[in-house]
Order: C-alpha cells, then structure tokens, then sequence
C-alpha cells in the first residue's frame, strides 16, 4: 500500500521497524535510516521482510533531501531527536513527501517543548498538498486519542482532564531512563505547567505531588505534576476545557540520583571547557548511561498511561477513565523492547498506517485528536496495546486528585 521511511533506529525505531513488518500488505517497502549505519544493518536482520537500509545525518536538510528523492517514499515516519523535527519537514516539503513523528520540536539550546515551531508550518503543507501528523507516540499520541474517544462517546463538553503516566517496571540499574537519557532528563529537570481557567501556571520540577490508585494490581504510586506537549494541543482543541495536567512516577533511585546529578552539574545543556574541548555536561552523561535499547531483557513490570477526562452529559456530571496496561516481559518477547518504547512505537505504526489507508488524510500540520478516534483505537486493540474504560456517574466520581 505504501512505501516508508523510518528515520531512526533505537528503542522507538525498532518498535516502529518491527510492527511495520507484521504488516507487509500495509507497509509495502521499509527502508531504516540512521547516522550509524550498522545500527539499521543490526536492526535489518531482526525482521522478518526484506528492508533497505541508508545512512543519513537528519541534522542536515540537504542530506535528508538526498535520500528522500532516492527513496521515494510516501511518509516519513520520524522517531529520531526531536531537534532534527524542523529539518525533517523542510525536507519533506522539498521532496513532496508525507511526515509523521512522536515528539514536538525542541531547540537543542533550551529545554522548551512547544509546537508553535511546527504550526508554523501550516500553510506550506497545506499549499503542498501533504500532511503532517504531531505527536503519534503514547504521550503524545495515544493521550490526545483516548480524550477525543472520551469526547465524542461519552460528554457533550469535557471540562477537566487528568493525562496520568505510570512506569512500574525495574529494570535492575541503580539509575538508567526508558528512553533516551538526554530528552528524558531534559522533560524531567523543566519546570512543571499546567492550564486552568485560560490561563498557565508554572511550577518548579517536580514540585506538586500526589497519590494515584492505579489499576490491575499496580496499586497506589506517588504523581508528579509536569508539563507535556499535548497540554498545548488539547486546550486549543477544547475550548471547554477548564483544566488540564499531566503527572508521572518516579522511583525515589531515579529521584534521588537526578537530584545529585543536577546539584553537580551534569545535567547542564550549555557548553562547557574540558581539556580545550566544548562539550554537553547532559550529552556526556547520555554516553555513560545504560542504552534504553538494552533495558528490554532485564525489565519486568508494566506501564499504566491513561486519561481521567471529567464533563458533563446531557446536564449531568460525568467522568471516565481510559487506560491502557502494557507489560514489559510481553513486549520484549515480541519485538525485543521494552514497554515504554513499545507504547511509543505501535501507536507511531498506527499512525501511519492511518495515513496510508486514507483513514486520516488531509493537507496541513495536525495533532492526533483533530481525527476520528475510532478507527485508531480499533487498531489499538488489534496491535499490541488493548485499553479499557472506567464510567462514573455523578453519584461516584472520583475525588480531584489535590
């Protein structure tokens, strides 16, 4: 049905490369292109099709270019660093191509995670004639998709949200994050955002705390208040929203070593003079921690990522909790991952294959709940990543979470 390129090949890649392969009707032809180039030789022999394997920089409009007009393909799926988002577009819009990623842009000078950056572009891919799809991962992605299921099934107007990300898994390491350590710590150490009565209140990292019951024996977990792009898109999208936040666990390991490793510098992201060499204190500490790829053999436990949406229906009070529980051991037994890059990686799939069968099809740059939900999160159910939904009344709603 379609030709792809998957530009990037680490935990998310390889979720991406191998659920794309279980479906070789859809995904036609596969080609895996990264910087190292046996990366995607290594990656090409754990599938079970055929792929095409290139070697690309994606910091470098001209060489994403090049391989495009070689290739050809109709979409380029991104699940590389989300500082390459802005140059993968150009690149796509010089070679008339189709583009899907996980992750907002984020300027590699500052940690900022917004997508006016990407809305820019708009207009030139309307005019091109080509989508752009935002944010196909779980959070964003999923998230975005459960709250407008929530909305269009169960409210007339949904009034508060609650995105709630759970990581119950170990992974052994004394400290090691599920996905690459430079985004991961970069989102974690910014400060916290949420958006209330039109309006954004800052908080300091990791700051507002509270305790959440989660389902299917996790049982109850310290939440943190953060800030997650899909905050921006939801509140533009639903107007009726009076407040939405976003939390996620944390190990007390995990909380304790990033406190030692902030308080000496070393998840700094300006330069600094070592031995006559500039370097990235947090890129040189990325070199020294655990690969998230390799986390997957050693990981047990699951993942709880959900929305606790709150609205009214038909003048009465309403709200429903949607979640998704993926297990670790499971994901790693089909495609060598771990959860947190298989939640990634299937709905990045999904996404694409929207696109390829015309489901979501239309000129302009989009977030994930501007389409119907529906045939989505079908697909959810058929390719690795089934939810349930919980219904309240207003004779049992569950208490704010503060």
């Amino acid at each position: 049905m379609g030709s792809v390129i998957i530009l990037g090949t680490g935990g998310v890649g390889s979720v991406v490369a191998h659920k794309c392969a279980q479906l070789k009707d859809i995904f036609t032809e596969i080609t895996l292109a990264n910087r190292s180039l046996p990366k995607c030789e290594a990656l090409a022999k754990e599938l079970p099709v055929p792929v095409k394997v290139e070697q690309v920089d994606a910091d470098h409009v001209d060489q994403v270019v090049t391989l495009l007009e070689k290739i050809k393909p109709d979409l380029v799926i991104n699940v590389a660093l989300p500082y390459q988002d802005l140059a993968i577009m150009d690149a796509c819009l010089k070679t008339g191509v189709h583009y899907l990623d996980t992750a907002n842009y984020e300027p590699p000078d500052v940690a900022k995670f917004e997508y006016h950056w990407q809305w820019a572009y708009r207009e030139r891919f309307e005019k091109a004639g080509l989508m752009a799809l935002l944010g196909s991962g779980f959070d964003p992605g999923v998230t975005n998709v459960f709250t407008a299921w929530a909305e269009k099934h169960h409210f007339d107007e949904i009034t508060e949200l609650d995105i709630i990300d759970c990581n119950a898994g170990d992974h052994g390491h004394a400290f090691a994050t599920n996905f690459n350590p430079e985004i991961n710590i970069r989102e974690v150490t910014a400060k916290g955002r949420f958006y209330e009565k039109g309006q954004w209140t800052e908080t300091n990292p990791l700051s507002v705390k509270c305790s959440y019951d989660f389902p299917e024996g996790i049982g109850a977990k310290d939440i943190y208040l953060m800030y997650h792009e899909e905050l921006e898109s939801l509140s533009q999208n639903y107007p009726t929203l009076n407040r939405a936040r976003f939390w996620m666990t944390f190990s007390e390991s995990y909380l304790k070593h990033l406190e030692v490793l902030q308080n000496v510098g070393m998840t700094r992201i300006d330069a600094v003079e070592y031995e006559g060499q500039s370097i990235i204190p947090l890129q040189f500490l990325k070199a020294v921690l655990p690969d998230p790829g390799s986390l997957g053999s050693r990981t047990k436990g699951k993942t709880c990522i959900g929305c606790l949406v709150r609205g009214k229906k038909d003048g009465k009070n309403k709200a429903v909790y949607i979640y998704n529980i993926c297990d670790h051991e499971e994901a790693f037994k089909e495609v060598q991952s771990q959860a947190v890059s298989y939640t990634t990686g299937v709905p990045a799939m999904i996404g694409a294959k929207m696109m390829l069968e015309n489901k979501w099809k239309k000129a302009g740059v989009y977030n994930m709940e501007e389409f119907d939900p529906d045939p989505f999160m079908e697909d959810l159910n058929q390719h690795g990543l089934p939810w349930k939904v919980v219904t309240y009344d207003e004779t049992c709603i569950p208490n704010d979470l503060i």
